[in-house]
Protein backbone atom coordinates (compact mmCIF):
# COMPACT_ATOMS: atom_id res chain seq x y z
CA UNK A 1 0.00 0.00 0.00
CA UNK A 2 2.89 2.12 0.95
CA UNK A 3 4.59 1.22 -2.17
CA UNK A 4 1.09 2.14 -4.36
CA UNK A 5 0.82 5.59 -3.01
CA UNK A 6 4.48 6.41 -3.57
CA UNK A 7 3.29 5.40 -6.89
CA UNK A 8 0.25 7.74 -7.36
CA UNK A 9 2.63 10.68 -6.00
CA UNK A 10 5.56 9.89 -8.76
CA UNK A 11 3.15 10.41 -11.37
CA UNK A 12 0.85 13.16 -10.11
CA UNK A 13 4.64 15.00 -9.88
CA UNK A 14 5.41 14.09 -13.40
CA UNK A 15 2.01 15.33 -14.79
CA UNK A 16 2.69 18.24 -12.94
CA UNK A 17 6.00 18.62 -14.59
CA UNK A 18 4.95 18.24 -18.17
CA UNK A 19 2.22 20.93 -17.79
CA UNK A 20 5.04 22.89 -16.28
CA UNK A 21 6.76 22.60 -19.06
CA UNK A 22 3.80 22.43 -21.83
CA UNK A 23 2.68 25.79 -20.30
CA UNK A 24 5.85 27.54 -19.79
CA UNK A 25 6.57 27.11 -24.00
CA UNK A 26 2.97 27.69 -25.01
CA UNK A 27 3.72 31.37 -22.68
CA UNK A 28 6.96 31.88 -24.49
CA UNK A 29 5.28 31.32 -27.59
CA UNK A 30 2.40 33.73 -27.23
CA UNK A 31 5.19 35.81 -25.47
CA UNK A 32 7.32 35.44 -28.79
CA UNK A 33 4.43 36.03 -30.90
CA UNK A 34 3.37 39.52 -29.13
CA UNK A 35 6.45 40.77 -29.05
CA UNK A 36 6.93 40.23 -32.42
CA UNK A 37 3.99 41.98 -33.35
CA UNK A 38 4.50 44.76 -31.29
CA UNK A 39 8.17 45.35 -32.83
CA UNK A 40 6.39 44.92 -36.34
CA UNK A 41 3.61 47.90 -35.27
CA UNK A 42 6.79 49.41 -33.43
CA UNK A 43 9.12 49.67 -36.36
CA UNK A 44 6.75 50.38 -39.36
CA UNK A 45 4.82 53.21 -37.57
CA UNK A 46 6.57 56.92 -38.10
CA UNK A 47 7.99 58.76 -35.31
CA UNK A 48 5.45 61.46 -35.10
CA UNK A 49 2.24 58.60 -36.17
CA UNK A 50 -1.02 59.77 -34.08
CA UNK A 51 -2.33 56.16 -32.93
CA UNK A 52 -5.96 57.88 -32.56
CA UNK A 53 -6.13 58.14 -36.66
CA UNK A 54 -5.84 55.89 -39.03
CA UNK A 55 -3.29 56.13 -41.37
CA UNK A 56 -4.12 56.58 -45.66
CA UNK A 57 -3.27 53.36 -47.30
CA UNK A 58 0.06 53.94 -49.93
CA UNK A 59 -0.81 54.96 -53.69
CA UNK A 60 -1.78 51.87 -55.97
CA UNK A 61 0.92 50.99 -58.04
CA UNK A 62 0.59 48.84 -61.44
CA UNK A 63 1.97 45.74 -60.12
CA UNK A 64 -0.97 46.06 -56.97
CA UNK A 65 -3.42 46.94 -59.11
CA UNK A 66 -2.77 43.27 -61.11
CA UNK A 67 -2.20 41.46 -57.80
CA UNK A 68 -5.74 42.53 -56.60
CA UNK A 69 -7.27 41.73 -59.84
CA UNK A 70 -5.92 38.02 -59.84
CA UNK A 71 -6.90 38.02 -56.45
CA UNK A 72 -10.78 38.52 -57.22
CA UNK A 73 -10.55 36.58 -60.30
CA UNK A 74 -9.23 33.50 -57.87
CA UNK A 75 -11.73 33.91 -55.22
CA UNK A 76 -14.52 33.87 -58.16
CA UNK A 77 -16.86 30.35 -59.32
CA UNK A 78 -14.40 29.14 -61.91
CA UNK A 79 -17.45 26.78 -62.65
CA UNK A 80 -19.50 29.97 -63.80
CA UNK A 81 -18.54 32.13 -66.65
CA UNK A 82 -18.54 35.59 -65.67
CA UNK A 83 -19.63 38.09 -68.43
CA UNK A 84 -18.89 41.18 -66.35
CA UNK A 85 -15.02 40.34 -66.42
CA UNK A 86 -12.67 41.58 -68.91
CA UNK A 87 -11.24 38.09 -70.08
CA UNK A 88 -14.63 37.20 -71.55
CA UNK A 89 -15.56 40.15 -73.29
CA UNK A 90 -14.11 39.38 -76.79
CA UNK A 91 -13.94 42.85 -78.36
CA UNK A 92 -11.12 43.06 -75.90
CA UNK A 93 -9.22 40.62 -77.88
CA UNK A 94 -10.36 40.71 -81.81
CA UNK A 95 -7.74 43.24 -82.36
CA UNK A 96 -5.00 41.29 -81.42
CA UNK A 97 -1.92 41.20 -83.87
CA UNK A 98 -2.52 38.76 -86.93
CA UNK A 99 -0.55 35.85 -87.32
CA UNK A 100 0.17 36.20 -90.55
CA UNK A 101 -0.10 39.99 -91.45
CA UNK A 102 -1.14 40.98 -94.65
CA UNK A 103 0.99 41.75 -97.37
CA UNK A 104 -0.78 45.15 -98.70
CA UNK A 105 -2.30 46.31 -101.28
CA UNK A 106 -1.77 49.94 -103.22
CA UNK A 107 -5.02 51.21 -104.56
CA UNK A 108 -4.45 51.11 -108.51
CA UNK A 109 -3.65 47.57 -108.23
CA UNK A 110 -6.90 46.79 -105.90
CA UNK A 111 -8.78 48.54 -109.09
CA UNK A 112 -7.09 46.65 -112.07
CA UNK A 113 -8.47 43.72 -110.57
CA UNK A 114 -10.90 42.11 -112.99
CA UNK A 115 -13.08 38.74 -114.07
CA UNK A 116 -11.15 36.31 -115.32
CA UNK A 117 -11.45 32.74 -116.11
CA UNK A 118 -9.28 29.47 -116.23
CA UNK A 119 -10.38 26.76 -119.53
CA UNK A 120 -10.48 23.59 -118.17
CA UNK A 121 -7.36 21.74 -119.99
CA UNK A 122 -8.03 18.25 -119.70
CA UNK A 123 -10.20 15.93 -117.92
CA UNK A 124 -9.17 16.93 -113.97
CA UNK A 125 -10.07 20.29 -114.70
CA UNK A 126 -13.21 19.65 -116.20
CA UNK A 127 -14.36 17.34 -113.30
CA UNK A 128 -13.56 20.05 -110.81
CA UNK A 129 -15.13 22.68 -113.11
CA UNK A 130 -18.40 20.88 -112.73
CA UNK A 131 -17.64 20.31 -109.37
CA UNK A 132 -17.81 24.12 -108.32
CA UNK A 133 -20.60 24.48 -110.96
CA UNK A 134 -23.12 22.27 -108.45
CA UNK A 135 -21.63 23.65 -105.64
CA UNK A 136 -22.55 27.18 -107.12
CA UNK A 137 -25.95 26.41 -107.90
CA UNK A 138 -26.44 24.68 -104.41
CA UNK A 139 -25.39 28.18 -103.07
CA UNK A 140 -27.39 30.19 -104.75
CA UNK A 141 -30.46 28.46 -103.96
CA UNK A 142 -29.46 28.51 -100.45
CA UNK A 143 -28.84 32.54 -100.36
CA UNK A 144 -31.19 33.33 -102.70
CA UNK A 145 -29.25 34.85 -105.11
CA UNK A 146 -29.84 35.29 -108.98
CA UNK A 147 -26.95 36.37 -111.26
CA UNK A 148 -28.23 38.37 -113.85
CA UNK A 149 -27.60 37.87 -117.67
CA UNK A 150 -25.56 40.45 -119.31
CA UNK A 151 -27.46 43.50 -119.82
CA UNK A 152 -30.06 43.14 -117.41
CA UNK A 153 -28.29 44.25 -114.24
CA UNK A 154 -30.59 46.74 -113.31
CA UNK A 155 -33.68 44.81 -113.66
CA UNK A 156 -35.56 44.94 -110.78
CA UNK A 157 -36.03 41.22 -109.88
CA UNK A 158 -31.88 40.65 -110.06
CA UNK A 159 -31.29 43.52 -107.33
CA UNK A 160 -30.13 42.28 -104.32
CA UNK A 161 -30.20 44.33 -101.17
CA UNK A 162 -27.59 45.27 -98.67
CA UNK A 163 -29.18 42.12 -96.36
CA UNK A 164 -29.05 39.53 -99.33
CA UNK A 165 -25.37 40.49 -99.74
CA UNK A 166 -24.42 40.34 -96.24
CA UNK A 167 -25.97 36.99 -96.70
CA UNK A 168 -24.26 35.46 -99.30
CA UNK A 169 -21.06 36.77 -98.66
CA UNK A 170 -21.17 35.40 -94.73
CA UNK A 171 -22.29 32.61 -96.76
CA UNK A 172 -19.45 32.22 -98.94
CA UNK A 173 -16.79 33.33 -96.85
CA UNK A 174 -17.83 30.86 -94.23
CA UNK A 175 -16.83 27.92 -96.83
CA UNK A 176 -13.77 29.51 -98.52
CA UNK A 177 -12.31 29.24 -95.28
CA UNK A 178 -12.18 25.66 -95.50
CA UNK A 179 -10.00 24.64 -98.05
CA UNK A 180 -6.81 26.03 -97.24
CA UNK A 181 -7.17 24.27 -93.61
CA UNK A 182 -8.07 21.34 -94.82
CA UNK A 183 -5.33 21.28 -97.02
CA UNK A 184 -2.57 22.77 -94.55
CA UNK A 185 -3.55 20.18 -92.02
CA UNK A 186 -3.39 17.06 -94.43
CA UNK A 187 -0.07 18.08 -95.76
CA UNK A 188 1.31 18.71 -91.95
CA UNK A 189 0.61 15.66 -91.04
CA UNK A 190 1.89 14.22 -94.22
CA UNK A 191 5.37 15.77 -93.28
CA UNK A 192 4.98 14.29 -89.89
CA UNK A 193 4.37 10.61 -91.28
CA UNK A 194 7.40 10.76 -93.74
CA UNK A 195 9.79 13.25 -91.62
CA UNK A 196 10.70 15.36 -94.33
CA UNK A 197 10.14 19.24 -95.15
CA UNK A 198 6.77 20.41 -97.40
CA UNK A 199 8.30 22.21 -100.27
CA UNK A 200 6.72 25.39 -98.19
CA UNK A 201 3.38 24.27 -99.34
CA UNK A 202 2.33 24.30 -96.03
CA UNK A 203 2.56 27.76 -94.77
CA UNK A 204 0.64 29.90 -97.92
CA UNK A 205 -2.60 26.96 -97.36
CA UNK A 206 -2.64 27.90 -93.52
CA UNK A 207 -1.97 31.71 -94.74
CA UNK A 208 -5.35 31.60 -96.74
CA UNK A 209 -7.36 30.19 -94.40
CA UNK A 210 -6.66 32.69 -91.79
CA UNK A 211 -7.08 35.96 -94.70
CA UNK A 212 -10.89 33.92 -95.51
CA UNK A 213 -11.28 34.36 -91.70
CA UNK A 214 -10.81 37.15 -91.38
CA UNK A 215 -13.05 38.08 -94.55
CA UNK A 216 -15.63 36.20 -92.14
CA UNK A 217 -14.88 37.73 -88.98
CA UNK A 218 -14.96 41.45 -90.51
CA UNK A 219 -18.28 41.00 -92.07
CA UNK A 220 -19.95 39.19 -89.08
CA UNK A 221 -19.40 43.29 -87.75
CA UNK A 222 -22.11 44.09 -89.98
CA UNK A 223 -24.68 41.55 -89.72
CA UNK A 224 -25.99 38.98 -86.55
CA UNK A 225 -27.24 36.02 -89.28
CA UNK A 226 -29.92 33.84 -87.46
CA UNK A 227 -30.87 30.27 -86.10
CA UNK A 228 -31.69 29.25 -89.61
CA UNK A 229 -29.00 30.67 -91.52
CA UNK A 230 -26.36 28.87 -88.62
CA UNK A 231 -27.83 25.73 -88.95
CA UNK A 232 -27.47 26.13 -92.80
CA UNK A 233 -23.61 26.91 -92.35
CA UNK A 234 -23.18 24.22 -90.16
CA UNK A 235 -24.65 21.87 -92.65
CA UNK A 236 -22.79 23.11 -95.28
CA UNK A 237 -19.33 23.19 -93.35
CA UNK A 238 -20.03 19.43 -92.62
CA UNK A 239 -20.74 18.24 -95.67
CA UNK A 240 -18.15 20.72 -97.51
CA UNK A 241 -15.36 19.80 -94.89
CA UNK A 242 -14.92 16.20 -95.25
CA UNK A 243 -15.78 16.10 -98.78
CA UNK A 244 -13.31 18.60 -99.21
CA UNK A 245 -11.32 16.32 -97.47
CA UNK A 246 -11.43 12.85 -98.95
CA UNK A 247 -10.93 14.42 -102.08
CA UNK A 248 -7.72 15.94 -101.16
CA UNK A 249 -6.57 12.98 -99.95
CA UNK A 250 -7.15 10.97 -103.18
CA UNK A 251 -6.00 14.29 -105.84
CA UNK A 252 -4.86 17.11 -104.33
CA UNK A 253 -4.51 18.63 -107.60
CA UNK A 254 -7.76 18.65 -108.49
CA UNK A 255 -8.75 20.06 -105.54
CA UNK A 256 -6.91 23.22 -105.51
CA UNK A 257 -8.24 23.30 -109.52
CA UNK A 258 -11.76 23.09 -107.68
CA UNK A 259 -10.43 25.86 -105.48
CA UNK A 260 -9.05 28.46 -108.25
CA UNK A 261 -12.91 28.05 -109.99
CA UNK A 262 -14.28 28.76 -106.79
CA UNK A 263 -12.27 31.70 -106.27
CA UNK A 264 -12.74 32.90 -109.84
CA UNK A 265 -16.77 33.00 -108.76
CA UNK A 266 -16.01 35.23 -106.10
CA UNK A 267 -14.35 37.83 -107.64
CA UNK A 268 -17.56 37.94 -109.97
CA UNK A 269 -19.82 38.03 -106.73
CA UNK A 270 -17.45 40.93 -105.10
CA UNK A 271 -17.60 42.98 -109.00
CA UNK A 272 -21.20 42.85 -108.85
CA UNK A 273 -21.36 43.98 -105.48
CA UNK A 274 -18.77 46.97 -105.99
CA UNK A 275 -20.39 48.18 -109.31
CA UNK A 276 -23.87 48.14 -107.42
CA UNK A 277 -22.76 50.73 -104.31
CA UNK A 278 -21.35 52.56 -107.33
CA UNK A 279 -24.54 51.95 -109.20
CA UNK A 280 -26.19 53.68 -105.92
CA UNK A 281 -28.16 50.39 -105.22
CA UNK A 282 -27.10 49.77 -102.00
CA UNK A 283 -27.57 53.61 -100.11
CA UNK A 284 -26.84 52.39 -96.98
CA UNK A 285 -23.59 51.46 -98.02
CA UNK A 286 -22.25 54.50 -99.44
CA UNK A 287 -20.46 55.93 -96.94
CA UNK A 288 -20.67 53.29 -93.98
CA UNK A 289 -17.64 52.93 -92.28
CA UNK A 290 -15.80 49.78 -91.93
CA UNK A 291 -15.03 48.37 -88.36
CA UNK A 292 -11.90 48.40 -86.93
CA UNK A 293 -10.85 44.84 -86.93
CA UNK A 294 -10.61 45.53 -90.83
CA UNK A 295 -8.84 49.02 -90.26
CA UNK A 296 -6.18 47.04 -88.36
CA UNK A 297 -5.63 43.96 -90.77
CA UNK A 298 -5.87 45.97 -93.85
CA UNK A 299 -4.22 48.99 -92.48
CA UNK A 300 -7.04 50.96 -94.08
CA UNK A 301 -7.80 54.55 -93.50
CA UNK A 302 -9.99 55.67 -90.45
CA UNK A 303 -12.50 57.04 -93.34
CA UNK A 304 -12.12 53.93 -95.59
CA UNK A 305 -16.34 53.03 -96.29
CA UNK A 306 -17.68 49.78 -97.25
CA UNK A 307 -16.74 50.25 -101.05
CA UNK A 308 -13.03 50.01 -99.68
CA UNK A 309 -13.06 47.02 -97.61
CA UNK A 310 -14.92 45.36 -100.99
CA UNK A 311 -12.03 46.45 -102.95
CA UNK A 312 -9.29 44.73 -100.50
CA UNK A 313 -11.45 41.41 -100.09
CA UNK A 314 -11.59 41.17 -103.71
CA UNK A 315 -8.29 41.35 -104.25
CA UNK A 316 -7.61 38.60 -101.58
CA UNK A 317 -9.89 36.47 -103.51
CA UNK A 318 -7.99 37.39 -107.28
CA UNK A 319 -4.90 36.34 -105.35
CA UNK A 320 -6.36 32.93 -104.04
CA UNK A 321 -7.42 32.50 -107.50
CA UNK A 322 -4.08 32.69 -109.06
CA UNK A 323 -2.36 31.22 -105.82
CA UNK A 324 -4.57 27.90 -106.40
CA UNK A 325 -4.67 27.58 -110.15
CA UNK A 326 -0.84 27.85 -109.82
CA UNK A 327 -0.49 24.84 -107.34
CA UNK A 328 -2.66 23.60 -109.35
CA UNK A 329 -0.14 23.22 -112.00
CA UNK A 330 2.23 21.92 -110.34
CA UNK A 331 3.20 18.53 -109.44
CA UNK A 332 2.15 17.99 -105.82
CA UNK A 333 4.60 16.22 -103.68
CA UNK A 334 7.85 17.52 -105.62
CA UNK A 335 7.59 21.07 -106.64
CA UNK A 336 8.79 23.88 -104.33
CA UNK A 337 5.69 26.28 -103.41
CA UNK A 338 6.96 29.54 -105.49
CA UNK A 339 4.52 31.91 -103.47
CA UNK A 340 6.88 30.99 -100.33
CA UNK A 341 9.93 29.45 -101.64
CA UNK A 342 11.06 32.45 -103.53
CA UNK A 343 14.17 31.84 -106.25
CA UNK A 344 15.68 34.79 -107.45
CA UNK A 345 16.45 33.70 -111.60
CA UNK A 346 16.30 37.57 -113.02
CA UNK A 347 13.06 37.31 -114.40
CA UNK A 348 9.03 37.69 -113.22
CA UNK A 349 8.30 35.24 -110.75
CA UNK A 350 5.10 34.59 -108.81
CA UNK A 351 4.91 37.18 -105.64
CA UNK A 352 2.33 37.68 -102.85
CA UNK A 353 1.60 41.39 -104.72
CA UNK A 354 -0.58 41.86 -107.08
CA UNK A 355 1.60 42.66 -109.70
CA UNK A 356 2.10 39.21 -111.08
CA UNK A 357 -1.61 38.70 -110.75
CA UNK A 358 -2.26 41.06 -113.22
CA UNK A 359 0.10 39.12 -116.15
CA UNK A 360 -1.01 35.78 -114.80
CA UNK A 361 -4.86 36.08 -113.38
CA UNK A 362 -5.32 32.95 -113.71
CA UNK A 363 -2.26 30.89 -112.26
CA UNK A 364 1.50 30.22 -113.90
CA UNK A 365 2.44 26.72 -116.08
CA UNK A 366 5.07 25.06 -114.64
CA UNK A 367 7.73 25.42 -116.86
CA UNK A 368 7.55 29.35 -116.00
CA UNK A 369 8.51 28.64 -112.74
CA UNK A 370 12.50 28.80 -112.19
CA UNK A 371 13.25 25.67 -110.87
Amino acid sequence: MLVTSKYRLATLATKSNVYSVVGSAHNRIRVHAFSTSFWRRTITATPHSDPTKSEAPPPATKQGEQLERFQSLAEANTTNVNRDNDLAKPDRHDLSPAAWAHPGFNFIDMNNVAVAHHEPKNFADKIARNALLTVRWCFDKATGYKHPPPGHEDDPKYIVTDKQWLQRIVFLESIAGVPGMVGGMVRHLQSLRLLRRDRAWIETLLEEAYNERMHLLTFMQLTNPGIFMRGMLLIAQGVFFNSFFIAYLVNPRICHRFVGYLEEEAVVTYTRCINDIEKGLIPSWDNAPVPDIAKKYWKMADNATIKDLLYYVRADECKHREVNHTLGNLKQNVDRNPYAFVVDCGREQPAKDLKSNISHPVGWDRDEIAA
